[in-house]
């Protein structure tokens, strides 16, 4: 189409290359940003779409990618406008509206009381939505499901909504019903079935990389060795370059006291590789795992240095806090 478009234009006597360049120049720009998202630089990111959004206003892709980086630097007003502007680009995108829920929860979670509600219930509007538009678009359903299971009634949650998309999931696809059954009753804080609904998950051939590595998050905070290796080896079948699987069989290992030198490889490994973005363990964590296994090989000098580049890196993280006082006292 493009090749018969210059030569239809070199006819009519237009500077068919000036044009030419243009796009490849656009083109050129929308990936720039991407590279720019991959790579966590988000500021950088959303000034390479931005250009592209003037150039291209029509592009609803590019609006998505600007709300995605907006929302990973908690600009959320700028997020939701672009997750605004992807739905009246194409109102019958499931995941623009997906990404526009998921833009109005994050602000919601950030919000006064008063305003929470109202960005709650567009927040499940939007999910409901996209659900309708594309049954198939688990991560959408997904999200409707865990806003029901955690949200009051007053924003249009509740248990008795989720339970029915919970049952037609898991007619949809095995692991992602047994999944959203498990994130259900974790949020109801019933681990003892959450823990059973998240095996079941994990020996169903699960296909969605998100959905395996929530549960990791859930076995780092559980403790669970075994589901974290369980984790590790669904991730090497369904999305094998991924680092996070090198995360949570390091956190495995560290937590089992075996094989010491692969859990620093592995841990060291996915602190270098890993990208600052919502869904991964922050690299800062991975030292924090490092600092945890020198304690148990009796190296405190060498877990002091772990927990503080670990708290370089994010000064928030509450593992590395306690260890260190803990290391102090003694």
């Amino acid at each position: 189409m493009v090749s018969r478009m210059r030569w239809l234009l070199a006819a009519l006597g237009i500077a068919s290359t000036a044009i030419a360049g243009t796009t490849v120049k656009q083109d050129g720009v929308l990936e720039a940003g991407r590279r720019a998202y991959e790579a966590s630089e988000y500021v950088q990111a959303i000034q390479a779409l931005q250009t592209a959004a003037a150039k291209d206003p029509q592009n609803g892709d590019v609006q998505l990618l600007l709300a995605k980086s907006y929302l990973e630097l908690q600009e959320h007003d700028p997020a939701i406008k672009s997750a605004e502007k992807a739905v009246t680009i194409d109102p019958q995108n499931s995941i623009y509206h997906e990404w526009l829920g998921r833009a109005y929860g994050e602000k919601a979670d950030h919000a006064s009381w008063f305003s929470a509600i109202s960005l709650a219930k567009k927040t499940r509007k939007e999910f409901e939505t996209a659900v309708h538009l594309d049954e198939k678009n688990y991560s959408a359903r997904q999200a409707l499901i865990e806003f029901d299971c955690s949200a009051p009634g007053i924003v249009g949650g509740g248990e008795d909504k989720a339970l029915p998309q919970i049952k037609h999931l898991a007619e949809l696809d095995a692991a992602e019903g047994h999944y959203a059954a498990g994130n259900c009753r974790r949020q109801k804080k019933d681990f003892a079935t959450a823990d059973q609904e998240f095996m079941k998950a994990l020996e169903s051939d699960p296909r969605s990389a998100e959905l395996i590595f929530d549960i990791g998050d859930y076995a780092v905070k559980r403790n669970q060795p075994d589901r974290l290796l369980a984790v590790a080896d669904a991730e090497e079948r369904v999305a094998p370059n991924d680092p996070r699987g090198h995360f949570y069989r390091g956190v495995a290992l560290v937590l089992k006291k075996e094989n010491p030198a692969e859990a620093e490889r592995l841990l060291r490994k996915y602190a270098q590789k890993a990208p600052t973005r919502t869904g991964y363990p922050r690299p800062a964590a991975a030292h924090t795992w490092i600092g945890q296994l020198s304690e148990n090989e009796n190296k405190p000098e060498d877990a002091v240095k772990e927990y503080e580049t670990a708290l370089r890196l994010d000064p928030k993280n509450k593992m590395a806090q306690d260890a260190l006082k803990r290391l102090k006292r003694r």
